[in-house]
């Protein structure tokens, strides 16, 4: 719901495609730091760590809507504060799965974070109509108020997590570097942990920039539909996400994870192919379903991949290195502004899509006897 808002408020007040995917390049800046919260979260319990962030985004939210209510609001005051909070935000799922990891057996670790992403894919469902609509029906004053108080609730609701066990930790910088570099190296010698590292790092580059940047653009430009369809567009691929989620969390079967990612994210930039070629509505939109659908069962069997991978005493650690992999989306919306200028929307799909179907192929070849 923030994202939209302010995504729309960005694009409207600049004008520019280059400034809209700098400001969804802010959500994820933090990423470099989640290794470092995953070690803070060893140290002082994950039930803490998330009250603080989520306190933190419930200040932030408050000072935006305050310049939005007194009409003081610019696009750098947007920069500013939502770059603050992205130092945290791009930690929150490797938080939550972290917490599952630590608290569902290991034959039923695929259906849990499946049932986990389900309920914040129905968020997102819902933010997708009220982030867009919520605009249109009543100003984006009264909008980001109810952004605001849900962030609120969520520290609230933050406070009824179970306490974590905690583990030593390192005061020094010597000793978090030093910290940081064996999570590395763990991840590097196990063939598993590394390929469902590079697909989250491929996906982010050269997927996730369609969906969690450039959606308003689409909107906009390709489709011009206006805020609305900005809703519609986004409700649409977070439905997708509903759906995968829903048969990933209630099916019978044991999927094989390490196939069932690979082929999945393939199947992602397929649909991104074709979503970049069409100009009609209808088609985009279950294109986007589409999307949302293959990246759930892309991106939930990479977390069982990690989570089964990596021994207890090192899983706060390893999915903190999973989220360096976010780093992929900043430079990926990045380099899509410059893209879109000179060769137009279309070509920047295609040249993204080719790119990632081709390192997809080749993790796989690389990881077909491990």
């Amino acid at each position: 719901m923030e994202a939209l808002i302010l995504g729309w408020y960005i694009l409207t007040a600049t004008g520019s495609v280059e400034w809209l995917v700098a400001f969804g390049a802010l959500m994820w800046a933090g990423a470099v730091l989640a290794p470092f919260l995953a070690m803070a979260g060893d140290r002082i319990g994950l039930r803490a760590l998330m009250c603080l962030t989520r306190g933190g985004y419930a200040l932030l939210a408050a000072v935006l809507t305050l310049l939005i209510l007194t009409e003081l609001l610019v696009p750098w005051h947007v920069f500013v504060v939502y770059g603050i909070a992205g130092l945290a935000r791009p930690s929150d799922q490797a938080i939550r799965n972290v917490l599952i990891g630590q608290t569902m057996r290991p034959e039923v670790l695929m259906g849990a974070i499946g049932l986990s992403r389900t309920t914040a894919d129905m968020a997102k469902v819902a933010g997708a109509f009220a982030g867009a609509g919520g605009v249109a029906l009543v100003g984006m004053g009264p909008a980001y108020a109810i952004v605001t108080a849900l962030y609120v609730s969520a520290f609230l609701l933050s406070r009824g997590v179970a306490r974590s066990p905690l583990h030593a930790a390192h005061d020094t910088v010597a000793g978090l570097i030093a910290n940081l570099r064996e999570a590395a190296h763990y991840v590097w010698t196990k063939p598993d942990l590394l390929g469902a590292f590079s697909i989250v790092f491929l996906v982010n580059l050269l997927a996730y920039p369609f969906f969690l940047g450039l959606l308003p653009y689409a909107a906009k430009v390709v489709y011009d539909v206006g805020q609305s369809g900005l809703g519609y567009l986004a409700a649409a691929f977070a439905v997708g996400a509903l759906a995968g989620s829903l048969a990933i969390s209630t099916s019978y079967r044991s999927l094989p994870a390490g196939r069932v990612m690979l082929w999945s994210a393939a199947a992602w930039f397929v649909a991104i192919v074709l979503f970049g070629q069409t100009r009609s509505l209808p088609f985009g939109l279950a294109l986007l379903f589409l999307s949302g659908f293959v990246q759930s069962f892309c991106l939930i069997p990479v977390a069982v991949v990690m989570l089964r991978g990596a021994a207890e005493h090192m899983r706060g650690r390893v999915m903190g290195m999973r989220v360096l992999a976010v780093w992929g989306l900043p430079f990926g919306l990045l380099a899509s502004g410059p893209i879109i200028d000179g060769l137009g929307y279309t070509a920047c799909t295609v040249i993204y899509a080719s790119l990632g179907l081709a390192a997809t192929f080749a993790i796989g070849y690389r990881l077909r006897n491990k």
